[in-house]
């Protein structure tokens, strides 16, 4: 028998091989574009096609790794991966690129919510949320290789480089999941989700995660949307991409040094109350990043840094507001995961985290077209106060269903 320990870095390595995968296509998305000549219905393609793909896989794959071992699951999912990055090396036209890129939104699914069940299966209950920061710290760690490496590489090797990179990941993730992660002998019968999708915890969950949803996803995507966009347009107009990379980087650096932490707190002391405080947190760091302008000209901060040129006395503000939302995030999230994780246990927990990614898409998908029109029509200062707004709407939401449904305690008792 392989020890606890050997296969969660084992799963671990696993979610940042793919966060990794993911992140660094993302990166270079601008480069498919402008090589394969996409535009228009085909263009939006190269993004939705990925996402319309994870959407409708998660029902099938959470089914199959409760039902049957959720190692194969996984081995599928990280093997699927290795063919797919190689298979984008002989990517000649948009539509082959829409179907690979279909292709590795099955991987990205089966790879990353298996591993992150068989996480929260292994973990102790009294660990949980510690556990899942540890997990959810190495997803973050890829996001932060993948964004500074992927344009790097790409410009001294090209393509080629980047997929033989990202195949050789993903094999190494395999190797590591065969050898060292025990097959998983639980079996729940039937359909999961049906019973899960109506548990009275989970319902008052899904209350504040349907809505945080819109809330992380418009703060999240605006933010370097805010920082590129020129000041004509109510954006601080930075001329350096690095300095994009640096705010994106502040907020992932945060949540992925923080999560071990505040998963550990939340084992201790609770975990809906730290759903709700990082909630809160959030929507109140969220109202405040439109005023990085002001903060930056009171306080008297440079408009101009070395290397980096013009980028807006905004610059570090909105840096420090970025690594907040990352703290706040941090407090959040290993609780909220724990939380499913501690449902779905015994009764499916690839479904319950899959109950838990299905409510996430609604929000995440109509998000976006909420903050376009905001953007052109009333000004990118609305993007924030209503992603604000929506992280407020989803704490208390989730406060009074919570205090009604399970009584006045349960905030703390949870």
């Amino acid at each position: 028998m392989t020890d606890t320990g050997k296969q969660l870095r084992a799963l671990y390595f696993t979610r940042f091989a793919s966060a990794f995968g993911l992140i660094t296509l993302l990166t270079l998305l601008s480069d498919f574009i402008e090589q394969l000549g996409a535009e228009g219905f085909v263009l939006g393609l190269f993004a939705t096609g990925l996402t319309f793909a994870q959407a409708v896989g998660i029902v099938p794959i959470s089914w199959a790794a409760d039902r049957y071992d959720k190692r194969t699951v996984l081995l599928g999912g990280v093997g699927l991966a290795s063919v797919v990055y190689f298979a984008f090396a002989f990517v000649e036209t948009s539509w082959q690129f829409i179907g690979v890129r279909a292709f590795q939104g099955i991987a990205a699914t089966a790879g990353g919510l298996i591993a992150l069940a068989l996480v929260g299966d292994l973990a102790r209950e009294s660990e949980r949320a510690n556990t899942i920061g540890t997990s959810n710290s190495w997803r973050f760690a890829a996001a932060i290789g993948g964004t500074f490496s992927a344009g790097a590489l790409y410009d001294a090797f090209g393509f080629d480089a980047v997929f033989a990179l990202l195949t050789a990941i993903s094999a190494t993730a395999f190797v590591v999941v065969w050898l060292w992660v025990e097959p998983d002998d639980t079996r729940i019968r039937g359909f999961p989700f049906s019973d899960l999708a109506f548990n009275r915890r989970i319902l008052t969950m899904t209350s504040f995660r349907a809505q945080y949803a819109v809330a992380v996803t418009l703060v999240r995507t605006w933010v370097p949307i805010y920082a590129g966009l020129e000041a004509a347009s109510g954006g601080l107009g930075f001329e350096a991409t690095v300095g994009i990379s640096v705010v994106i980087a502040a907020e992932k650096f945060t949540n992925m040094i923080s999560q071990p932490f505040t998963g550990s707190l939340s084992d201790r002391f609770g975990r809906a109350r730290f759903v709700f405080v990082g909630g809160l947190f959030y929507g109140t760091v969220a109202l405040v990043v439109p005023f990085t302008p002001a903060i930056g000209g009171a306080l008297g901060l440079p408009s101009v840094y070395p290397v980096l040129g013009h980028l807006s006395t905004g610059f570090l503000p909105l840096v420090a507001l970025n690594a907040l939302l990352g703290f706040a995030d941090s407090i959040r999230e290993p609780a909220s995961m724990a939380l499913f994780a501690d449902e779905g246990k015994g009764q499916g927990v690839a479904s319950s985290f899959g109950v838990r990614d299905l409510v996430w898409r609604p929000g995440s998908v109509l998000a976006p077209l909420a903050g376009g029109w905001l953007t052109s029509n009333v000004g990118i200062d609305w993007v924030f106060f209503l992603g604000g707004a929506f992280a407020f709407t989803g704490v208390f939401a989730f406060l009074g269903i919570l205090s009604y449904n399970h009584g006045r305690d349960a905030l703390a008792a949870w």
